[in-house]
């Protein structure tokens, strides 16, 4: 038994089966300050501080905290053995009782002194002894912790869920030491800051746990820097994920608050969020655009300005500062500037007044990316959270560093994008010239993906005898070389088409500019000339439409019965590849048929196959609507994946047909007597058609073509007008020699023939057929009343 004090006497009492002491020794007496007197006949639980813990006397054994005469509390570790009658029933206890933990060593002066917060707990977690370190951190007396547990004293650190007295209990209830981790926020009386915790069982003699001993590390700073790594890693993989520069603002202040502030906002200079060089000037004030804000939680401010509006800092503002100087401003309570631009805050937002009271410290970063300074992100804390400090200013600032470059990168994409889809709306025809041939509607769709904008491309082109070609393309990449090779191919495409080639002829000389273009280009430039293109060719004297296609996806075809189907066609490799001919493929369609031809974006998609997704394109096309304008939106909104990876070109055209009224033919034996009969001929037609007033210049143009095919062509030989917006005349022959356009001399017989073609029509030209050529010219009709 443990004696106590200097008087080394027992602490001993016998207490009987109801409860009542009736044995009290001196020793009891010098623990408890109760003289045998007082203490016998009383209860001895009116002598308990607390409860005892269930069984502590009849299991022999436990701590409990004893009231002591003057008001103070005791831990005392009680131990029972049972007093038997003669009989064997147990007749009452004798209790020994001695202070927990042995000869007082850890109540000495080594526990009280240690720099470490240090306690001792009974197996029910309440506190039998704390030091002086402990109680200066809880801020709480030891009087008021023994005998209760440390949620009972602090309400918050149960509601921060810091495991306190469950690791208590564990370390009791095993027998084994525990060590963990643990935070508090600055809003508890604890204020910000991170511990190591270990536990240790107290045993007694026998090796059975009488207590729990605590001790805390704070690791407040190495928890600060983990935080501050870890902030440094999610901004590698959080920041500047879209090249967006509103986004890229909206994920910096996603990690800054509330990790690193309570109140975060990016400004940003005008000409960042647009296409333009930035404007230098002279101003004291300072125009920032508020792109991205965030608070902590509720009741912190809420900001004036709104997002996208304007802002101006005055010069003296840690905002203003920051840009004009390029370097990070750090502003506290009690500095003039600092003092004055909360007071001008305050005037500005009175709402926010309260909470900036409370500001411990304002920090202004400038965004620079390659020299430039793009913007401000200003960061804030407010009490009870402690103010910036120098490692924070450098987390800031690396944070703000990656933000700028992710943001620079995002403002370049968007110039480079915004560049390129002029020069794309530039090349593409804004309006489709009149003709009869079809009817057509057109869309095109900029990609949004960070790859940027592609080089997609269609075009509708008038050619001779009312025939009109229809022409969709793409070009391999994206950015603006794609586009500046758009262009390259639309403009040798229409010159081309100018030629009146054949769709296979058309896509062989293409394919050979581009393979030529790839060869004289170098590195990675070459591989951006690759393009797929289809070309159609529709007239509407015959109804036949001709196509080819160099590497691209076949178009489909609506008839005016509803059923849609691809056009079973042989593509041809991409233009660039070389090595495979070309095939043209024919068909006759029907008057009112709509064929839709378009770029695989529109039915490429990462979730579905081709089939499938030409299968959805033939069903939309079937879909009535109003026109084919509306036509085109449903089939978008119908076929177009939800987030579409490349560009999309769709052009639908609905087939007309020049009825025969329209349309006179004759057929012309090789012999110059025939000239004069068909003259008369095309007279009779032309008055039918009410076009006397180009009876002049039509005969002499039939005189001098006609003429020409007998006298230089070959058989068959024929003739044909065609009334459209203009008058056509066309004069086919065997022969595949073109006529050439010369100036005849003083003394020559001839050679004046097409030279008055020419100036007498409003255009002319030849076109190379399947069994010879065609000389056609045009002349405008005259205007009716």
């Amino acid at each position: 038994m443990i004696l106590d004090g200097m008087e080394h006497v027992p602490a001993a009492a016998v207490v009987d089966t109801e409860g009542l002491v009736t044995g009290w020794s001196e020793g009891a007496r010098h623990l408890t300050g109760y003289p045998a007197g007082e203490a016998v006949g009383r209860p001895a639980r009116d002598l308990l501080a607390h409860d005892p813990p269930p069984g502590a006397v009849t299991a022999l054994s436990g701590t409990v905290l004893v009231r002591h005469r003057d008001g103070s509390t005791v831990v005392l570790h009680l131990r029972g053995w049972p007093l038997l009658t003669a009989d064997g029933a147990p007749g009452g206890y004798a209790v020994t009782a001695e202070r927990p933990g042995g000869p007082p060593v850890l109540t000495g002066e080594t526990f009280q002194q240690s720099s470490l917060p240090m306690s001792v707990h009974d197996t029910t977690q309440r506190y039998l002894g704390v030091n002086d370190t402990a109680q200066r951190m809880l801020g709480v007396s030891e009087q008021d912790l023994l005998g209760r547990r440390l949620p009972e004293v602090m309400e918050d650190v149960s509601a921060n869920g810091s495991g306190f007295d469950r690791h208590l209990r564990q370390v009791a209830e095993t027998g084994r030491p525990a060590y963990y981790d643990t935070t508090s926020p600055a809003s508890s009386p604890l204020g910000e800051h991170a511990w190591r915790v270990e536990m240790w069982p107290v045993r007694d003699a026998s090796g059975a746990v009488t207590a729990v001993a605590m001790a805390g590390f704070e690791t407040t700073e190495q928890h600060r820097a983990r935080r501050r790594l870890a902030l440094l890693n999610e901004a590698a993989a959080g920041i500047g994920t879209t090249l967006d520069v509103v986004r890229t603002a909206e994920e910096l202040i996603g990690l800054l608050v509330p990790d690193l502030a309570d109140f975060a906002a990016v400004d940003l200079l005008d000409w960042v969020l647009g296409i333009d060089e930035p404007a230098m000037t002279d101003a004291a004030d300072v125009s920032l655009r508020r792109v991205a804000h965030s608070s902590a939680r509720e009741g912190y401010p809420r900001p004036t300005p709104h997002l996208g509006e304007q802002v101006v800092h005055p010069p003296y503002s840690a905002t203003a500062r920051a840009l004009r100087e390029g370097r990070t401003v750090l502003g506290s309570p009690g500095e003039p500037d600092f003092e004055r631009w909360m007071r001008l805050r305050n005037e500005q937002a009175p709402h926010n007044r309260d909470w900036r009271g409370t500001v411990r410290s304002a920090l202004a970063v400038p965004l620079r990316s390659r020299g430039t300074v793009l913007g401000v992100v200003l960061l804030a804390v407010a009490a009870p959270r402690e103010p910036y400090v120098g490692d924070d200013v450098v987390l800031a600032e690396e944070l703000a560093s990656r933000a700028a470059v992710c943001v620079d990168n995002a403002r370049r994409f968007a110039r480079e994008r915004g560049t390129a889809l002029a020069l794309q709306h530039s090349l593409l025809p804004t309006g489709l010239p009149g003709q009869v041939a079809v009817e057509a509607a057109h869309r095109y769709l900029p990609s949004g993906s960070a790859a940027g904008i592609g080089g997609d491309w269609f075009d509708v082109i008038p050619l001779s005898g009312s025939r009109v070609a229809l022409v969709v393309g793409d070009v391999v990449g994206h950015g603006i070389p794609s586009s500046a090779t758009m262009g390259r191919l639309c403009t040798a495409v229409r010159a081309l088409a100018d030629v009146d080639l054949p769709p296979d002829e058309l896509l062989t000389h293409l394919d050979d500019l581009v393979t030529h273009l790839t060869v004289d280009g170098a590195g990675d430039e070459a591989a951006e000339l690759g393009a797929t293109c289809l070309y159609a060719v529709y007239d509407p004297v015959t109804r036949r439409l001709t196509l080819a296609a160099a590497g691209h996806p076949a178009p489909a075809v609506v008839l005016p019965d509803g059923t849609a189907t691809l056009v079973a066609m042989s593509a041809g490799p991409p233009l660039g590849v070389g090595g495979l001919p070309f095939e043209a493929t024919e068909l006759e369609l029907p008057e009112g048929s709509v064929v839709a031809l378009y770029t695989d974006g529109l039915i490429e998609d990462r979730d579905r196959d081709i089939d499938h997704a030409t299968a959805e394109l033939c069903r939309a096309l079937t879909a009535p609507a109003a026109s084919l304008d509306a036509l085109c939106d449903s089939v978008l909104k119908a076929v177009l994946p939800e987030e579409p990876g490349d560009d999309v070109a769709l052009l639908l055209a609905r087939t007309r047909a020049l009825g025969a009224d329209q349309v006179a033919t004759w057929d012309i034996a090789p012999d110059p007597a025939q000239v004069a009969a068909v003259r008369t001929s095309v007279m009779d037609r032309l008055a039918a058609w009410g076009l006397a007033e180009t009876a002049f210049v039509t005969e002499l143009v039939v005189s001098e073509l006609v003429t020409n095919a007998i006298r230089y062509g070959e058989p068959p030989i024929q003739l044909r007008l065609i009334r459209d917006h203009s008058l056509i005349c066309e004069v086919s022959d065997g022969s595949s020699t073109s006529p050439h356009l010369r100036r005849a001399h003083a003394f020559d017989e001839g050679g004046r023939g097409l030279l008055l073609v020419a100036q007498l029509t409003q255009r002319w030209g030849s076109r190379q057929t399947g069994g010879g050529k065609t000389i056609w010219a045009e002349q405008p009709l005259p205007e009716q009343d």
